[in-house]
């Protein structure tokens, strides 16, 4: 045993990004997965080999782990990034405590939309204990910090991103709601693609926004982006989305690549421009009440498989995104690539400045980790 833990910590030296067990993080300091450079060991194998060094030594030391079920949500379907990345999760948790702790995954919004969700985890009651949620979805809920992960045009591509996920910011960001005593805490960050709008008339451009009723979240920034850009914000329900561009109520909406794909919004919302105005970063969220309940070797677990998650979901986002990409093009939806992105950034100006003025140093930082 002694032999294997000194391989497994060599492992981890050699290996940047490993999770091998060589000590678990604490679970009031929660990190985000840090990402392997281009020229180590590809992601997935890394992964894979720390993660069953991790679930091996967990494994052998759960006999007297009390058992638990944790219920969680996710809004889409369990074929999208977010579902996968869900599933990863799930399978690591149960894998890496023998069982112990059992994740409830119920998928495809059957607890509800983000906001039912949210307003059942944040009144208590204890019915839904983890959700997968838009980072910004807090932001309503008065969550400052995560208002500038949504942003428009705030990351310039993934890599952006994964920076900020990978730095110092980041626990900061996920603690902030437990902190201001929302009654939850996130456990990482993930990503599920750039979004864009689709429409149900043929577009070809910005201008042709103008006018539309394009639905959106409950979120002010949101409405605020799409008054910049000359279109009508029009709340709807997620649930209610399909139907709602099917009988007119909204003239378009937007989303991530692959959830446009995987909850049919292509039968009657055939266009799709690429805007990409804000990459649909995300995060795992955990009830204060379900976390004060978990033994501390519990906790650390979430915590691990947490980082296997995130890792997982920064090795298949990009992928999985340029593949319903190609079907999408393959099955005659009229894609628009944008060539020049100035002139939706110079419309959504006022709703950029507004939203990052009370925080503008810290919107700074994560601007500047693009350089």
């Amino acid at each position: 045993m002694k032999k294997r833990w000194m391989s497994a910590a060599l492992c981890a030296v050699m290996v940047a990004g490993s999770l091998a067990g060589c000590g678990l993080k604490t679970p009031d300091a929660p990190t985000t997965t840090a990402a392997p450079a281009a020229t180590e060991a590809p992601a997935s194998e890394a992964a894979g080999e720390s993660k069953e060094e991790a679930q091996t030594e967990a494994a052998a030391d759960t006999s007297d782990m009390p058992e638990i079920t944790l219920v969680m949500a996710e809004v889409n379907p369990l074929d999208t990034i977010v579902g996968q990345t869900d599933s990863k999760f799930k399978e690591t948790v149960e894998e890496m405590s023998g069982g112990k702790i059992k994740i409830d995954l119920q998928a495809s919004g059957v607890l509800g939309s983000e906001n039912d969700v949210l307003d059942t985890m944040l009144g208590g009651g204890g019915t839904i204990d983890i959700s997968r949620i838009s980072a910004f979805a807090l932001t309503s809920y008065g969550a400052e910090k995560s208002v500038l992960l949504s942003i428009p045009y705030t990351f310039a591509n993934r890599d952006h991103f994964w920076k900020f996920a990978d730095s110092e910011l980041a626990p900061e960001f996920l603690m902030e709601p437990h902190d201001n005593g929302l009654g939850v805490r996130g456990l990482f960050y993930g990503e599920e693609g750039f979004r864009h709008f689709f429409t149900v008339k043929e577009v070809k451009g910005l201008e042709d926004l103008k006018g539309m009723k394009l639905r959106v979240s409950n979120d002010p920034i949101m409405n605020g982006m799409v008054n910049g850009l000359g279109a009508s914000p029009t709340v709807v329900s997620f649930n209610e989305l399909y139907s709602a561009l099917q009988t007119g109520v909204v003239d378009g909406a937007e989303q991530p690549i692959a959830n446009y794909k995987s909850n049919a919004f292509p039968e009657v919302a055939p266009n799709l421009i690429l805007d990409g105005h804000t990459l649909g970063a995300i995060q795992v969220i955990i009830t204060d009440e379900a976390w004060d309940k978990l033994t501390e070797e519990q906790q650390n677990i979430l915590m691990e498989a947490g980082k296997v998650a995130s890792e997982f979901n920064r090795t298949i986002s990009e992928e999985a995104e340029n593949k319903v990409l190609d079907e999408l093009k393959a099955d005659g939806i009229n894609v628009v690539e944008v060539p020049d992105i100035k002139p939706w950034q110079d419309a959504c100006k006022d709703i950029i400045e507004s939203s990052t003025k009370d925080q503008a140093e810290l919107y700074q930082q994560i601007l500047d980790m693009n350089n």
